[in-house]
């Protein structure tokens, strides 16, 4: 049975004029449905939670009718929202924080790390086996190829006017929080929960809600949830991200349920490491190939991760779709790329305006029944026959 996939999207609000972040959410938010729609920490951005779906094009559709009415919401009042992990232009001193108890507390609990979470993710969600401890050590499993899907998703190269030289400033952002990174290996359900009471014990944190780990048991669902990733301008990103996460939880845990053995080895110094490395080059440079935790060219990376997943992939019906949006993905740039490239060749307003114009919109996805062969996305290089190219890569050692 394919397991269900979810996902959340946080979009920034801007002034369209300007380009400026502004904190009117609540404008925006007004009229539409609390269940789809929700407010964030900050007044300037807001959340949408799509369906739960097994098939890729249900979810594309279902994220992309969202972004539709979110921004026809946004454009009534002058304002547009954009799927990014930071935008170009913003002034910390304009926004403010959402009304409400919980927001209160965080705000003024970690000051200038509150003030500043002018950030948006995407989040996605997979169905959690009914089996617990499996859950928790699934975390451990897949998050050596955790930073890929960042790379995949990095769009977040500016911030506050200024280009930051990262693909993905919003992870620099978000790592001070006092329990975002990696999450740690447990042996079962009870120590994780355990962890997770010392951690609330101790005052860093007020709740469950705040473990802000890559990946975690969701708080409030029967999930395994995806935090590591920025928000995309492109729906198609938010798929391709799905479609590989969900790839990456059914290969771990068929394995699991196969060997009953883990394959973490214990160390996990290097999993924050190449979170940085992905924030740092996203598909532009290197990133750590898990396999020998080397560096390797991005796309070298990206094609392993393709040929370690390819049997869940076409299990579900994923594979023509997850395959051709990764080639898309190597042969377009990230997100962050981009956005550079037109801020070099013009200006950070018209820069805003390519996240606007990408989160408004792009071609859909092509709709076919597995097995369907892959067919190429016009001006895009996909390897020739029916395989990505190189060696397959042996197993590797969990973090």
């Amino acid at each position: 049975m394919t397991v269900r996939i979810g996902v959340e999207e946080e979009f920034h609000i801007v002034e369209v004029e300007t380009g400026l972040l502004v904190p009117r959410a609540d404008t925006v938010l007004e009229g539409l449905p609390g269940q789809i729609f929700t407010t964030e920490l900050q007044q300037a951005a807001v959340e949408t939670n799509s369906g739960v779906h097994t098939s890729l094009d249900d979810l594309y559709g279902d994220v992309t009718g969202t972004r539709r009415r979110l921004d026809a919401a946004a454009t009534a009042h002058g304002l547009a929202v954009v799927a990014a992990g930071t935008v170009p232009l913003a002034r910390t001193a304009d926004i403010h924080p959402t009304p409400g108890f919980r927001y209160r507390h965080m705000v003024d609990e970690y000051r200038m790390v509150a003030d500043e979470q002018l950030i948006c993710g995407a989040h996605v969600h997979v169905d959690a086996p009914d089996d617990r401890d499996l859950t928790v050590r699934l975390m451990c499993e897949v998050s050596p190829w955790l930073h890929v899907l960042l790379a995949l998703s990095a769009s977040s190269p500016f911030w506050l006017g200024a280009d930051t030289g990262y693909a993905s400033w919003r992870t620099m952002l978000w790592q001070r929080w006092p329990t975002a990174g990696p999450a740690g290996c447990y042996a079962d359900a009870a120590e994780y929960d355990a962890a997770v009471r010392e951690l609330i014990g101790s005052g860093v944190i007020s709740d469950a809600k705040m473990i802000y780990h890559d990946i975690r048991p969701s708080a409030h669902q029967n999930t395994l949830e995806l935090r590591i990733c920025d928000a995309s301008p492109r729906a198609e990103t938010v798929v391709l991200v799905a479609g590989l996460f969900r790839a990456l939880v059914t290969e771990a845990r068929e394995r699991l349920e196969r060997t009953g053995a883990p394959a973490c080895a214990g160390r996990h110094d290097w999993l924050r490491a190449a979170a940085w490395r992905a924030a740092r080059s996203g598909l532009e440079g290197v990133l750590v190939d898990p396999r020998t935790r080397q560096e390797a060219p991005a796309a070298e990376v990206v094609r392993g991760l393709l040929r370690r997943v390819r049997p869940a992939l076409e299990a579900a019906g994923d594979w023509a779709t997850v395959r051709e949006l990764a080639e898309r993905a190597l042969a377009d740039g990230s997100a962050a790329h981009r956005l550079r490239r037109r801020g070099a060749d013009q200006d950070l307003l018209a820069c805003t305006d390519l996240a606007i114009a990408e989160t408004r919109g792009a071609p859909g996805l092509r709709r076919r029944t597995a097995g369907d062969p892959a067919r190429p996305v016009p001006g895009v290089a996909v390897p020739a026959g029916n395989d990505i190219p190189g060696p397959h890569p042996a197993p590797v050692a969990g973090g």
